[in-house]
């Protein structure tokens, strides 16, 4: 703030050239027009800015308005709710798509060198002689490929008939422009694609050949991974595959009785080869045309990088401070926190209704958010590793097609993965979608049910979940609503966390209540036994019976569990703490320090002006930073901001 006195004071001479000293403005206009500048257009005003707000006749009302309908001020309104969601998902959380992230394993060519093929884990084979999850046999290649590893043994040239039965040559998308023509060749060039599509970076180890200088004009990939069809069928063999561990070949469907009960009851059913199940359900299913279907990483794990990501963006995605390569899952990581500031700022640019952050059906999509909408976010629900809980709860309530809360066939096709700039609407998502709510970067930062809940509260109500209770007594009571010691804070978040009940944790995945109803009488726990291997995922022990098991979450209240976040939204806007909480949230910022019961005129003024505009952001702003407490905030000495404020 002293350095910005004096930046005034330094141009008050040469603005102020030609004019008397008593039409000048006083110290504490130029104070006040800096504030303005600083918030309004996130910098400091220039000498041409001075110099017309020094000429007579000057409208600031008019100057306000036309800095209102600039995008700097969209910026400065949407950096207050990143901020206080913190909606910024760091690399602590892995987003590994298991049944869309291609794997690669080093073989030995016909010609003896190094080649890498491309792969899936839980990929159903044609063969079922095949080496673990990989296309090939330890006899075809010399090597025993372990899923999470490298091959080991002494590898042996494969034989070109081997390889051409077993593998196929694509021209994947992270490499041609052109991926979906008969003959790409708008192969990725480094200095015109960083102009035309920034951010989109593949590492150097997807861009050469294992000697690490012969660039990459096509990959090698499985031949199951290179089928194209949107339809597969699921196959039985109808023999009982052997338990986990156990060498090939053996039939890799589910242990029973996942595997029979689900054939019986759907002989043949096609199956959505977008969804995490029909990888290992059906070997029709693979990447689609250019891969598109998948993401690559440079390692049969996750120990090498796919992109390089931009880790630090404090003045926009454009001017990344700090990028680095990053396993594959931070590219779509990276993006889903671009649609929350694309969303944001545009609400707030275009003056909509803000209360659309919590039920807009809309959002802006661009072309990496597109192709994950399409194809990756489908893929990640209950298609889990061979025998996990997941791919069980999957089979056992017959959710091998689940529902996204985005509808994919909603994601703009003409999208490619590389249009990083170009940003289209999306007019509805589906029924299920409700603004920032139902996002990936919300989802995934709040993965629980009640830290959802939680953040919501506090952002929107400005509400927090204060315990008057001193003591925590001994309980085993499961219902936390009138469990001594927690019932103080969860007789009030738990019917919130309820709403979320029906969305996968640290997901965006719908759970219908055709297949999942709030009460199950299939993970019932007989006395002295436990539910059906695969319940406990979705369905409470806490809160089951001999007979039935309550849906995890759903017990705080079963409306609001049916409402889902659409629910939560209309709560949170229709209660009488949402225009208050919004006001105060845009005062505090706009001030640079939290409001006190000294504020309460201001914040009643501000207030008033939001609702009495419909609940849009420019009148709120308009007579906040029109409000003489406004400018006298801005019109301090620099000792005493010093001394917090005080004269």
């Amino acid at each position: 703030m002293r350095r910005a006195s004096r930046t005034a004071a330094l141009l008050l001479p040469v603005a102020l050239l030609g004019r008397s000293a008593a039409a000048a403005p006083s110290l504490g206009d130029y104070r006040y027009f800096r504030a303005l500048s600083i918030d309004l257009q996130g910098r400091m005003p220039t000498r041409e800015e001075i110099a017309a707000l020094e000429s007579p006749g000057f409208d600031l009302d008019a100057w306000i308005d036309a800095r209102l309908d600039q995008r700097a001020y969209a910026e400065r309104i949407r950096r207050i709710y990143m901020d206080l969601l913190r909606l910024d998902v760091g690399p602590s959380f892995q987003f590994v798509p298991k049944a869309s992230l291609l794997r690669r394993h080093e073989i030995l060519g016909p010609d003896g060198k190094p080649m890498f093929v491309y792969f899936r884990l839980l990929q159903r084979r044609q063969r079922p002689e095949t080496d673990g999850d990989f296309c090939f046999t330890k006899a075809e290649t010399g090597l025993q490929f372990p899923k999470y590893a490298n091959g080991v043994g002494t590898a042996v040239p494969v034989s070109q008939e081997v390889l051409d039965r077993n593998t196929v040559l694509v021209r994947p998308w992270w490499l041609y422009r052109d991926y979906r023509s008969p003959e790409p060749i708008d192969r990725y060039d480094p200095a015109a694609w960083s102009r035309l599509y920034p951010n989109f970076t593949p590492t150097n180890e997807l861009l050469f050949e294992p000697d690490g200088t012969t660039p990459v004009e096509a990959v090698r990939v499985c031949r199951e991974e290179a089928q194209t069809a949107l339809r597969g069928t699921v196959f039985v063999t109808g023999r009982r595959p052997q338990p986990l561990g156990t060498p090939p070949p053996y039939d890799r469907i589910l242990p029973l009785p996942y595997d029979t009960e689900y054939a019986r009851a759907h002989p043949n059913e096609p199956i959505d080869c977008l969804s995490g199940t029909s990888v290992t359900l059906a070997h029709e299913c693979g990447c689609g045309p250019g891969l598109e279907r998948c993401l690559p990483t440079a390692g049969p794990f996750l120990e090498r990088r796919g992109f390089t990501v931009p880790l630090a963006a404090p003045i926009g995605a454009e001017r990344p401070t700090v990028v680095d390569p990053e396993f594959t899952g931070a590219w779509s990581r990276f993006w889903w926190g671009q649609e929350a500031v694309q969303f944001l700022e545009r609400v707030v640019a275009e003056d909509r209704d803000f209360r659309e952050v919590l039920t807009a059906k809309y959002t802006y999509v661009n072309g990496p958010l597109s192709q994950f909408y399409q194809w990756i976010a489908p893929s990640t629900c209950c298609g889990g590793e061979f025998g996990s809980a997941d791919y069980l709860s999957g089979q056992l309530f017959g959710y091998v097609n689940p529902v996204s809360l985005f509808e994919p066939d909603r994601a703009p096709r003409d999208l490619l993965p590389h249009d990083t700039a170009t940003w289209v609407k999306v007019e509805d998502r589906g029924p299920l979608a409700s603004g920032l709510m139902t996002m990936p970067i919300f989802l995934t930062k709040y993965g629980s049910r009640r830290g959802r809940a939680h953040a919501l509260y506090n952002v929107f109500l400005c509400s927090e979940f204060v315990s008057t209770e001193t003591k925590l007594p001994p309980s085993n009571e499961s219902n936390l609503m009138i469990r001594p010691g927690c019932s103080g804070c969860h007789v009030s978040l738990e019917p919130l966390a309820a709403y979320f009940s029906r969305v996968v944790e640290s997901d965006w995945t719908f759970l219908p209540g055709a297949r999942f109803p709030l009460e199950s009488d299939k993970c019932g726990a007989p006395a002295g036994g436990a539910a059906q291997r695969g319940c406990d995922n979705f369905y409470d022990p806490a809160f089951t019976s001999q007979t039935s098991a309550s849906l995890r979450g759903a017990y705080g209240s079963h409306e609001h569990a049916e409402e889902g976040p659409a629910g939560l939204g209309r709560h949170i806007v229709s209660s009488e703490r949402f225009a208050p909480c919004v006001a105060e949230k845009v005062t505090s910022s706009f001030l640079g320090r939290p409001v006190t019961g000294d504020d309460a005129a201001l914040l009643a003024q501000v207030e008033q002006a939001f609702v009495g505009g419909d609940y849009h952001m420019k009148p709120l702003v308009r007579a906040l930073v029109r409000a003489a407490a406004y400018k006298d905030a801005n019109n301090l000495a620099p000792a005493a901001w010093r001394n917090g404020g005080a004269q």
